[in-house]
């Protein structure tokens, strides 16, 4: 893919170890998380990352990551992809946690929509959803070369065939497979309690699972 300017806004477990493995593949990595720089300092040492305001995250980037909690998407600054490159993949790690983290959130409840479609609206940007249901330890752990019988494969979707590309192949260099989830409108079949969240299994495995998925939100899952 060659050396890419890659910024990660949030620096919890998967946007922690996106960093560490996205600079051990070369990228060009910048990390913002809602505390500043300066708290990034150790993981920056660990990783060559180069900490920055959440404002200058996406400054110049082909990809920009955003893992933060639902809830804190709104409170992303207006202007938070501005500076970003032509042609920008957003990718979204987001879940929506109403009972456990996000208090109930009225666009995704009331008016039934994905929460990548909730989140994209905030951001005022396609996003693509990929890495919602993936075990962060196995960013680490689990990648393998192309054509090994247990790589692990990841559902993606979005609207934006371009970027839906660009993210696949990155994926591919991590280490995993990808399966086309399809749009937007459709990554309800990716969000937690479906078949497919928090999968370990090849291709044909979550094929299955996100045609085994259902619309109705789970009740553990509803504000």
């Amino acid at each position: 893919m060659g050396i890419m300017k890659i910024g990660i806004i949030g620096a919890g477990n998967i946007g922690g170890n996106l960093t560490r493995r996205l600079t051990a593949l070369g990228h060009d990595v910048s990390v913002a998380n809602s505390r500043g720089p300066h708290t990034l300092t150790a993981l920056a040492e660990e990783t060559g990352a180069t900490p920055v305001p959440v404002e200058e995250a996406a400054r110049g980037a082909e990809i920009v990551v955003v893992t933060v909690p639902q809830k804190r998407v709104p409170d992303l600054p207006s202007g938070v992809l501005d500076g970003a490159a032509e042609g920008v993949a957003v990718i979204d790690t987001g879940n929506y946690y109403p009972q456990q983290r996000d208090g109930r959130i009225a666009g995704i409840e009331d008016e039934g929509l994905t929460e990548s479609r909730w989140t994209e609206r905030h951001l005022g940007h396609p996003v693509i959803k990929a890495f919602n249901g993936t075990y962060a330890q196995d960013i680490l752990d689990r990648p393998r070369p192309a054509d090994a019988p247990d790589r692990m494969a990841l559902p993606v979707a979005g609207d934006d065939e371009a970027a839906k590309t660009k993210v696949r192949a990155l994926i591919d260099e991590l280490g995993f497979d990808t399966v086309d989830a399809g749009g937007i409108d459709d990554s309800w079949r990716q969000q937690p309690d479906t078949p497919v969240y928090g999968l370990r299994e090849g291709v044909d495995g979550v094929t299955k699972a996100l045609a085994e998925a259902s619309p109705e939100r789970p009740a553990a899952f509803r504000g």
